[in-house]
């Protein structure tokens, strides 16, 4: 399935959709079969992947979506997986292709002389980056597919979805994305940990450690542009026994807000009663770049207001160090 080639000389992506469910071990070899492909190459998990083709396409000698079709043939036959593949001159086109084939497979090519014409008929929901929330607010102001996003002023999508998610739709709609493919490999996990100079009862001590974690765990989350779909509590006891125990958040997150909620259940599932602990470790786990995160539309006031003091408190940090500045009560707790 194919609507044109992009031309060799012009940035090409190819964005990659696994089925769901994929287990890592078997994505890990999807990765390697696309790496066969290209050497750049940039996981998306927890089943997506990025490519960029442009010297692939002059070192193979085949348009791109031959390249595609090989690589389904080379999921299918090794690893009985099949693939969707979207490829195009931007990663948001790419990726709304991929998202346009049908089940199992398939191959769908937009070359970027044919952007503009394929992306104007698609519901505005279908545009990569696009959330439903953000989808909900455009069909409400008449705004029903991409072409007429993209004929509505900028300035005016800003007003409809805020400020960074406005220009953001209002650029995609219009075919412009910047964005490089940036080979990465596919990340386990993130882990901050603390230790106790003594013996230490659950109580505010213990709490107070427990967000600073937190509060180190997103701030490395969004300095790497990753979110974090699960989180692993492990404690340790005096005489060096462990638990732990692991749940997912309801969306990734790299925000303290969500991270903070999830840690103090996960804290709150131990039942402490008199146990003494030494170490807590708090870990990101199914990470995902935080540009898959669709960015909702929020009636939360006061939830916003703590995401702006939050990027406020990440160039602080940024300039003054780490412990210049941060919750109250984490404060309470030295390492």
């Amino acid at each position: 399935m194919s609507t044109g080639e992009p031309a060799c000389g012009v940035s090409t992506v190819m964005h990659v959709r696994c089925p769901d469910r994929l287990s890592e071990e078997v994505y890990r070899q999807v990765l390697e079969q696309l790496a066969d492909i290209s050497p750049v190459v940039q996981a998306l998990p927890p089943s997506a992947a990025l490519v960029e083709l442009r010297g692939a396409l002059n070192y193979h000698g085949v348009p791109a979506g031959r390249l595609g079709e090989v690589l389904r043939v080379r999921t299918v036959a090794r690893l009985g997986v099949d693939v969707r593949v979207g490829i195009g001159p931007t990663i948001t086109v790419a990726a709304t292709a991929s998202a346009q084939v049908p089940a199992p497979g398939g191959v769908l090519t937009v070359g970027p002389d044919e952007v503009t014409d394929w992306l104007g008929p698609l519901p505005v929901h279908a545009l990569h980056g696009i959330g439903p929330r953000q989808a909900e607010v455009l069909r409400t102001y008449g705004i029903h597919c991409v072409g007429l996003l993209a004929a509505v002023p900028p300035a005016t999508v800003q007003r409809l979805l805020g400020g960074r998610a406005g220009r953001l739709a209002a650029d995609r709609a219009r075919g412009i994305d910047p964005r490089p493919v940036i080979p990465r490999a596919l990340p386990a996990s993130t882990t901050t940990r603390c230790s106790f100079s003594r013996h230490t009862l659950d109580g505010a001590e213990v709490r107070a450690a427990l967000l600073d974690l937190v509060v180190r765990l997103g701030q490395d989350l969004r300095r790497r542009g990753q979110a974090a779909r699960a989180l692993r509590l492990t404690l340790t006891f005096a005489g060096g026994a462990t638990w732990e125990t692991t749940r997912r958040l309801a969306a990734p997150s790299a925000h303290a807000d969500d991270l903070r909620v999830l840690a103090y259940r996960l804290m709150d599932a131990a039942g402490l009663q008199r146990g003494r602990l030494t170490g807590l470790v708090l870990r990101g786990e199914d990470l995902v770049d935080a540009d898959r995160v669709a960015e909702q539309i929020s009636l939360d006031e006061a939830r916003e207001a703590r995401l702006t003091a939050e990027a406020v408190s990440d160039r602080i940090r940024a300039k003054y160090g780490p412990g210049s500045i941060g919750p109250a009560a984490a404060f309470r707790h030295v390492s």
